[in-house]
């Protein structure tokens, strides 16, 4: 066991080091350093569906303030691309660590989180559908270049992405597939397409009910765009060979803007988030406009790979439960 973890872990490095060289170059963006604490109570930290508990803790040092790891870096990348002073069309990447105790443990989540966190500046004319979708194509070709490099280092691996992404409106989605939940027609369509762009995550659909939640203060999910829909923001899907069901990649979009913010944190009744540093510093103009996102360093490594379990890809904290029937079913968790 121990000889093909470690050849495992030879190949997690080679899929990581790939991608994240070829993605990179794609959307022109370069490597920095990144925190896993910011302080708590400054609006930095994502809030992702706004009920997930975060890790925190009192600084002796710092007269007890809390810190609290974060849970993704959406904010704090853009407070960076400020105090960089990053040109519009080029960004940062760097490698996010987190810990979500209240996610579940299946075979594809664990409460700890690696991504590659990226933020690009652009300029306000570029919050376009247009700019989305065009960046989501560089996203998918460093993505179909990682897979063809993988296919030809390890042979028993065949890529199956197909040669484009499929872009499709949440609301759409509901018009398709209306007797459907949200995460039955993620299947449906992924399954149909191979590679799926789903827009507009977060805003309400005809139904009154959200496709997926998505936090009113970094991703625009409810401007209007020009098909008529609202939302500048989406999630990358891929048909997963191995698990037989939609895989999602990354979660990504356009940031918002003075008017998005404040119509979001209004929709969501939480407006008493203006005050924060982070909305202060949006509303007065310091930050600048950007598009960003999260890809999953696991989740890119288990479809790579083809892997059964997340738990082959990286080393997590597992009930003995978990341990048990993946056991059971000849998986072996790090």
């Amino acid at each position: 066991m121990g000889t093909e973890i470690l050849k495992t872990e030879e190949a997690i490095s080679f899929v990581k080091e790939t991608f994240s060289k070829e993605f990179a170059k794609q959307l022109e963006l370069t490597k920095i350093s990144s925190p896993i604490l910011v302080l708590d109570g400054t609006g930095i930290n994502d809030d992702l569906n706004g009920t997930e508990r975060s890790v925190k803790f009192p600084v002796k040092a710092m007269q007890d303030q809390q810190a609290v790891v974060v849970n993704s870096l959406a904010k704090w990348k853009r407070i960076r691309l400020m105090e960089l002073g990053i040109k519009k069309g080029k960004g940062i990447l760097t490698d996010m660590r987190a810990i979500r105790p209240d996610e579940d443990f299946t075979p594809i989540h664990s409460i700890y989180v690696d991504q590659w966190d990226w933020e690009k500046c652009i300029d306000s004319k570029e919050r376009t559908l247009h700019v989305l979708k065009s960046t989501v194509n560089q996203i998918y070709k460093a993505l179909k270049l990682t897979e063809k490099k993988v296919e030809e280092r390890y042979s028993e691996i065949s890529s199956v992405l197909p040669e484009m992404i499929h872009f499709i409106h949440t609301e759409e989605l509901l018009q398709m597939y209306p007797t459907l939940s949200a995460k039955e027609r993620e299947t449906a369509i992924t399954k149909v397409y191979g590679a799926v762009f789903i827009i507009g995550i977060g805003g309400k659909l005809s139904n009154g009910e959200i496709h997926d939640g998505r936090a009113p203060d970094y991703d625009d999910w409810s401007s209007l765009n020009k098909d008529g829909y609202t939302g500048l923001n989406g999630d990358i899907l891929v048909w997963n060979p191995v698990l037989e069901m939609a895989f999602e990649l990354s979660s990504m979009g356009i940031r918002v803007d003075k008017t998005a913010l404040v119509k979001q944190l209004e929709e969501k009744r939480q407006l008493y988030r203006k005050e924060l540093l982070f909305h202060q510093l949006l509303l007065s103009n310091q930050l600048p406009q950007s598009i960003g996102g999260g890809i999953g360093q696991s989740r890119v490594c288990m479809f790579m790979l083809r892997k059964k379990h997340i738990g082959e890809v990286q080393v997590g904290l597992w009930p003995d439960t978990c341990k048990a029937q993946s056991k059971k079913e000849g998986i072996f968790l790090m």
